[in-house]
């Protein structure tokens, strides 16, 4: 297993190279740095002096050389907007996505499992019927509309909670339960598959005969097995979440990481984006790596070499 974990990381800067290399051509190539950061009345000598002192007169090979060469040294640059490093700006964000995304997987694996079992459990009866339905129902709505529905209801007619920001426990309660609507169907389904594959073993019936109860069958030796492709799946989604919950961030007005690389974009914020890339790049791959090993540790019949 320490082989195998070494092995995976050691593949973490070639993935890198790879994904900044990627980023880096399409924003370099999405238009003029310069035209942005310059007004239009600009004279060509100030053109040409942010260009040299950008760096951007170089070839584009030898631009990039020059960012991996800082990369490796921790630096990305500084904020062309916020005037300060990069990465800097990129971690003060980062603690905000990285609750909301936990809140949000726990309220999903919870739910997701809890009801993909019922549903297994009681298959072709009307509760697995009703969470079928349901999981339809969660998967085609859209994120933006729940979000304002949840407002509407629970902050402005019921009072309940706040309409969004960040710093109090209550604040986040709304753009969890919006995050983790969409991604519980998936893991109910995942769960009710992998349970329904399980349950029709010859060790679960072997373990019914035995007299023990459906309790233990199920959670004991039913789900144990089912789990890999749930922890796989919720490891992928956990990444995602970190940069994709752009939607809800905004709707909520939640001061993530989504929302920032989405302002550095609009605002041409190469550094950030490119710092944003990075930090998320690098939480993606280490959480699929976690899932691994998570999964070699549930299930004794995997084993990594």
């Amino acid at each position: 297993m320490i082989e195998y974990v070494l092995k995976r990381l050691v593949q973490v800067p070639i993935t890198l190279v790879v994904i900044t290399a990627v980023v880096f051509v399409l924003l370099h190539l999405s238009g003029n740095l310069v035209n942005l950061l310059l007004p239009l009345d600009a004279s060509p000598s100030q053109r040409a002096e942010l260009t040299h002192s950008l760096h951007l007169d170089e070839p584009l090979p030898l631009q990039y050389l020059r960012f991996l060469g800082a990369l490796a040294h921790g630096d990305l640059g500084t904020s062309l907007f916020y005037q300060r490093p990069a990465l800097a700006v990129v971690f003060d964000r980062l603690p905000a996505s990285l609750e909301l995304a936990v809140a949000g997987i726990l309220i999903a694996t919870v739910s997701g499992i809890g009801l993909g079992i019922l549903a297994a459990v009681r298959e072709g009866s009307l509760s697995d019927t009703l969470i079928s339905a349901l999981t339809v129902f969660g998967q085609s709505m859209p994120s933006f509309w729940l979000g304002i529905m949840l407002i509407l209801l629970l902050a402005v007619t019921w009072h309940l909670l706040p309409t969004g920001g960040m710093g109090q426990p209550s604040q986040i309660i709304m753009p969890a339960i919006t995050l983790a609507a969409f991604l519980a169907p998936q893991i109910l389904l995942l769960t009710r598959a992998s349970m329904l594959d399980v349950l029709h073993d010859p060790y679960i019936t072997v373990a019914r005969s035995k007299g023990l109860p459906d309790r233990i069958v199920i959670l004991r030796h039913a789900l144990r097995n089912a789990l890999n492709p749930v922890i796989a799946s919720v490891g992928l989604q956990f990444g995602s979440l970190m940069g994709g919950a752009v939607i809800t961030e905004t709707v909520f007005a939640w001061p993530g990481l989504g929302q920032l690389s989405v302002q550095a974009i609009f605002s041409r914020d190469l550094p950030v984006v490119e710092a944003s890339v990075v930090v998320l790049a690098v939480g993606v791959l280490l959480a699929n790596l976690a899932v691994d090993v998570l999964n070699a540790q549930i299930d004794p019949r995997i084993r990594y070499r």
